[in-house]
């Protein structure tokens, strides 16, 4: 159990976010600000496939960091350039660019448990090939959207993870991109945000699923689900609606607790489960907001990341609820064969090995979501 605990602690807190760079060309010169947690950074953590500071072995020297006065951080930062300079990428034509740091900005962050952004301003003079600009950093920086300035509402924002370089930027002018791509690539930053990173959100959707395996209650509750953070999603990604996540992500973890716990009492779908579970919606429509929040999607290209980014949550959760179904047919089916090799056994009714594993799985469940609710208030 204490592995448990150990897995799924620190889900808020220390949460690995994609750092914003905001790219300005000239004929001649590259201008980038990025916005970052940079202590990651500096205690050479490997962010590459990391979820959260905390499994990294420098996690001591990363939360020593994060103490610092923002001064004292700012000139921590300035004098590890030298080391960090190399892991910022700007390619012109199979040229790199040398870049200088012209400043740096830490901001206030008062509550040592949440992130703190640095805010750093970088220069570099582009060798006169005229060849159009990729921008990026390496693997170990973590993920990285690179945006060009001046592309107005269609403008580029790639989201580059792996050590990948965005799209090539021109020098003059600006790279934009359509709808559909947009729409294609946050089909995948949705399903990632479930699969694998999702943990809270996957325990929630085996919750509905361990209420039912009959096909119209697990579609009713996935159906309100789903249009509930469907609507909160979009209000708080535009700012129209904004809960802070001190609240919210307590809150999530309570209602997994609440699905679990009925699970265990109930014997079928009420009528009321359905509108708790669309108030769920809404509070984990809040949680999956800070995601596309910190994507910084061009205004005209909103839609379809909003859409493509639902489509990739609920490719996500239904696979969840798909591979759950496969594996509990396949213990049942194992387990009915082995009752037809033993003819002393009777053979064991399928509704009452589901309801085993139903209770079973919702105590677990119940468990991890009452110590997430505990952990983000108190911890």
């Amino acid at each position: 159990m204490l592995g448990v605990f150990t897995f799924v602690s620190g889900a808020v807190s220390h949460e690995i976010r994609p750092a914003i760079a905001d790219a300005t060309l000239t004929e001649d010169r590259v201008d980038l600000q990025i916005r970052l947690s940079a202590e990651a950074l500096v205690a050479g953590i490997d962010l590459e496939g990391l979820e959260d500071t905390n499994e990294a072995p420098e996690a001591e020297l990363y939360d020593a960091l994060r103490a610092l006065p923002d001064d004292e951080f700012a000139d921590r930062l300035r004098e590890a350039w030298d080391d960090l300079q190399a892991g910022f990428i700007v390619d012109a034509g199979g040229e790199r660019v040398l870049l200088a740091l012209d400043e740096i900005e830490v901001e206030p962050q008062s509550d040592l448990e949440l992130p703190r952004d640095t805010i750093v301003q970088l220069s570099g003079d582009l060798p006169a090939n005229g060849a159009d600009v990729t921008i990026g950093w390496v693997a170990e920086n973590g993920p990285i959207i690179v945006r060009q300035t001046g592309g107005g509402d269609d403008a580029y924002a790639g989201f580059l993870d792996n050590g990948t370089l965005s799209e090539a930027l021109p020098r003059v002018g600006a790279a934009t991109e359509s709808g559909w791509a947009v729409f294609v690539r946050y089909i995948a930053v949705g399903f990632d945000h479930i699969i694998p990173k999702g943990l809270d959100h996957i325990l929630f959707v085996l919750g509905l699923f361990f209420l039912s395996m009959k096909k119209r209650p697990l579609i009713t509750q996935v159906t309100v689900f789903t249009i509930a953070h469907t609507i909160t999603l979009a209000l708080a990604s535009l700012q129209i609606l904004t809960i802070s996540a001190s609240i919210v992500e307590p809150l999530i973890a309570l209602s997994i607790v609440y699905v679990a716990v009925e699970n265990i009492f109930a014997k079928g779908i009420k009528w009321w489960r359905p509108v708790i579970i669309f108030g769920f919606g809404l509070l984990h429509g809040l949680g999956f907001a800070s995601v596309l929040g910190e994507f910084g999607l061009a205004p005209g290209r909103f839609v379809a990341g909003l859409i493509g980014f639902n489509i990739g949550v609920e490719i996500g959760q239904l696979t969840v609820i798909g591979l759950a179904a496969l594996l509990l047919w396949l213990g049942v089916r194992a387990a009915h064969m082995a009752d037809l090799e033993d003819e002393e056994m009777r053979v064991r009714d399928p509704d009452i090995m589901f309801r085993a594993v139903s209770i079973c799985g919702s105590i677990l469940i119940a468990i991890i979501g009452a110590y997430w609710a505990f952990e983000r208030v108190f911890l």
